[in-house]
């Protein structure tokens, strides 16, 4: 059974939709979620469609599911406040890039956190980057109970965040840390997505805070470095040397929340400078 588990705080004029990865949960945004309200910003922390259940919810839905409820989760900030930014972590960062690529007009920035377009960081096994052969697997019907298993570090250098992240995720509760493990399903429909936005990327014309962890357990700083080139946006780079995938949590998390803090509001102010961006 899927719980609700987003989350609303309201604050200026200037809105933040952030948003979560693939298996996760809106807890993964929400330290940051504080932090960005604690500085003005109205903010809403979404659950991606299918997520916060067990694997048979997320099975039940696929990207465009996903996609779909950002965007309906966007046209409802957007009712609320003057201007809107899009944040996502890992696939998150995926579905925010889609979003801006999609609708120009209406997304003032975009917070690309550890962007997910291939699983090529260093605790990944070689078999797991086979995930282009998945979108084949699932067509055909094979390995629907089938799971890449969570592996430490969980994408957290933060040893003891870490350990509660692990037991959250062995508790069975989903709401917490999200599920133990990836189905193949869901992996194969995270690679449909991946190279859909790969060829939207430039149509992203918002400025794009990209962030990633230079030592991303994950997702490499290709993935990082793939935005940066193929967006047609201005565009600032934050690397991060002492966190794992995970940064929105993580040791740094931090200075994420403050660099994010300033690139909107200074993307806000310039384009309230434009008139013609107005």
């Amino acid at each position: 059974m899927i719980r609700k588990t987003d989350f609303y705080l309201e604050g200026g004029p200037l809105g933040v939709l952030l948003i979560h990865g693939l298996t996760g949960t809106p807890m993964e945004m929400r330290l940051l979620g504080k932090g960005l309200h604690g500085a003005g910003f109205t903010v809403h922390g979404m659950q991606l469609a299918g997520h916060c259940g067990d694997t048979d919810d997320l099975l039940a839905t696929g990207w465009r599911d996903w996609y779909a409820s950002v965007e309906a989760a966007a046209d409802a900030l957007r009712g609320k406040v003057d201007r809107l930014f899009v944040g996502g972590l890992s696939m998150g960062a995926l579905l925010a890039l889609k979003l801006a690529a999609d609708r120009p007009g209406q997304v003032a920035g975009v917070g690309v956190y550890g962007a997910t377009f291939r699983y090529d960081g260093w605790s990944i096994p070689w078999l797991a980057r086979l995930s282009f052969l998945l979108p084949f697997a699932k067509r055909v019907g094979l390995g629907r109970d089938r799971v890449f298993l969570e592996q430490p570090p969980y994408g957290l250098r933060d040893e003891r965040l870490r350990e509660q992240v692990s037991a959250a995720m062995r508790s069975g509760d989903s709401t917490i840390a999200g599920l133990l493990g990836n189905p193949w399903h869901s992996l194969a429909d995270l690679y449909l997505l991946s190279r859909r936005v790969r060829r939207q990327l430039h149509q992203v014309t918002s400025p794009c805070l990209v962030a990633h962890a230079s030592d991303d357990d994950v997702a490499s700083v290709r993935n990082a470095e793939l935005v940066l080139r193929g967006v047609s946006a201005p565009s600032e780079l934050l690397l991060l040397e002492d966190s794992y995938h995970m940064i929105t949590i993580d040791k740094q998390r931090r200075t994420l929340i403050e660099r994010s803090a300033q690139f909107f509001r200074a993307v806000a102010e310039q384009r309230h400078a434009d008139p013609v961006s107005s």
